[in-house]
């Protein structure tokens, strides 16, 4: 039997560094809808799909948690936001502030990016390819 997972809650202090970075959605005053979810408890369904690698639809049934589907939707909307690029440039700073960040360790790597069939090879990569098979 496989151990059950635990929920990840988000902590008041990542809500209080994720919060400012949220579009402000207003409700329609005539035909208002049904009210939105909560941005934290999406946002706590988007880290569990995230760090457990489930498939969206898969998202367990938490009390206060929406649907898979709406964590989805809300992570979508949040993308086109641009959420997740400020959350990353604050997470970064924040690391820095408190001389957590050990940039020796960091690593950019572009080689799971496919290569279509047929595309020519750009410069700047046969060069340093021939530097590397040089040394």
């Amino acid at each position: 039997m496989a151990a059950r997972r635990t929920p990840w809650r988000v902590s008041d202090r990542l809500w209080a560094e994720v919060e400012p970075l949220l579009p402000k959605v207003e409700r329609r005053f005539r035909y208002p809808g049904r009210r939105r979810h909560d941005d934290r408890a999406c946002l706590e369904g988007i880290l569990y799909v995230l760090r457990y690698a489930v498939p969206w639809a898969e998202l367990p049934r938490v009390e206060g948690w929406p649907s898979g589907q709406t964590c989805w939707r809300r992570f979508h909307e949040w993308q086109g936001a641009g959420v997740w690029e400020r959350l990353l440039q604050r997470m970064q700073e924040l690391l820095e502030r408190e001389g957590l960040a050990d940039w020796s360790r960091a690593i950019v790597d572009a080689s799971l990016v496919d290569a279509k069939r047929g595309a020519p090879r750009s410069p700047a990569r046969s060069a340093a390819a021939l530097e590397a098979a040089s040394t």
